[in-house]
């Protein structure tokens, strides 16, 4: 059955790795697919998907407070059978689509009351109250959906646990995209490590620069792909020794990143350990695997453990930065076992987790789903 299906965010970009190249991609093979999005960039229509524009907001305060009204409104002009929601302030618009007689899904990037605690923007004395407010909230509101997809199983077990339709959709990498020839690509001199991604205080950015400042001078280089998202922190950061061996690259487009991670000895992933980011599975850290770099990562449970099933990297205490220090000397000094390292990630990848395997879940969830009697599609 062909369902007429609406993608929406308030949030995040058009092409987000996400949203639009995974998942609204996979669904146009089956479905029909809109987006809306709200970056000012317009309407399109690209790979038979329509891309809907509310207009780019002034910021987060607007975003927050007049972003989901606007999405609303853009909806019932697209007028789908089932709308895939990506953002928590979207959450206030579930009961007013459900009114219309629509299905609703709700797309668990984050566990939204963990990602509260972290927030720098939220005062630090309110945080826990917020984020209890948030979890009762969302509790509340998600009752009334039809189905819940959950970028991590952790994510997806609270969510089951709350006894709500609940489909894991774990955010791997495309097949080959990132690292099919990188083992041709010559490594750079001094030796290179990449960081791809968001740049911010709680994923590590200090920790990195002060790992780097106690190499010797030549010894290797930090090369970073994507924008800084506090300037407090870019200007903290810039001023610190380690600096002069770190490269910031912008935003890349991925046959860049490509580039990079095929010119680099390994890939750094050095979270802070605040509760959104125990359980997390981040999207960098299959992406160095899949392009065969070993990946070097703050010492979490789940990421031991998923390193040590693998063999595929080293596991950092974040309270040290000599310990990145150290595994940054192991990766140059002892080549041939970070490439055994890198081998036996993309290996993983190739075997289990890529988004080829992984997107079967989301197309047997919309399987599942029909349209109500009343409503009609094309």
């Amino acid at each position: 059955m062909t369902l007429n299906v609406c993608h929406l965010t308030s949030a995040h970009p058009r092409y987000d790795i996400r949203i639009f190249r995974k998942e609204c991609r996979t669904l146009a093979k089956h479905h029909k697919v809109s987006l809306v999005v709200a970056d000012g960039l317009g309407d399109e229509v690209i790979e038979d998907i329509s891309i809907y524009d509310i207009g780019k907001p002034k910021g987060r305060r607007e975003r927050i407070l007049d972003g989901p009204g606007k999405v609303f409104a853009m909806a019932l002009r697209v007028d789908a059978d089932v709308y895939h929601l990506h953002d928590p302030e979207l959450l206030r618009i579930v009961a007013a689509l459900k009114s219309k007689g629509k299905k609703v899904i709700f797309d668990a990037h984050e566990d939204l009351p963990k990602q509260i605690l972290s927030k720098p923007w939220v005062p630090a004395a309110v945080r826990y109250p917020v984020a209890w407010g948030a979890y009762l909230y969302e509790r509340w509101v998600l009752r009334k959906v039809d189905a819940v997809v959950a970028a991590t199983p952790a994510i997806g077990s609270k969510f089951q646990s709350w006894g709500l339709q609940t489909t894991v959709v774990n955010n791997y990498p495309f097949l080959y995209e990132l690292g099919h020839d990188n083992q041709h690509h010559p490594k750079s001199n001094p030796p290179s490590f990449c960081y791809v991604g968001g740049i911010t205080g709680i994923r590590g950015i200090e920790y990195m620069v002060r790992a780097f400042e106690l190499l010797p001078n030549g010894f290797a280089v930090l090369k970073m792909a994507g924008p800084f998202e506090e300037e407090p922190v870019r200007t903290k950061v810039r001023g610190m020794l380690g600096y002069q061996k770190v490269k910031e690259l912008g935003v890349l487009n991925r046959s860049d990143v490509a580039e990079l991670m095929g010119e680099s000895r390994a890939g750094l992933v050095t979270f802070l350990p605040v509760p959104n980011h125990l359980e997390a599975q981040p999207n960098k850290m299959f992406e160095y695997m899949s392009a065969g770099l070993p990946v070097i990562c703050s010492d979490f449970p789940l990421w031991r453990e998923l390193i040590e099933r693998y063999r595929c990297g080293i596991c950092v205490d974040m309270s040290r930065p000599h310990a990145l220090a150290d595994a940054i000397r192991f990766v140059v000094e002892h080549p041939e076992e970070a490439v055994a390292m890198g081998q036996r990630g993309r290996e993983a990848v190739t075997r289990h987790c890529n988004w080829e395997r992984e997107s079967s879940e989301l197309v047997s969830l919309y399987a599942s789903i029909h349209p109500n009697p009343t409503q009609t599609y094309g």
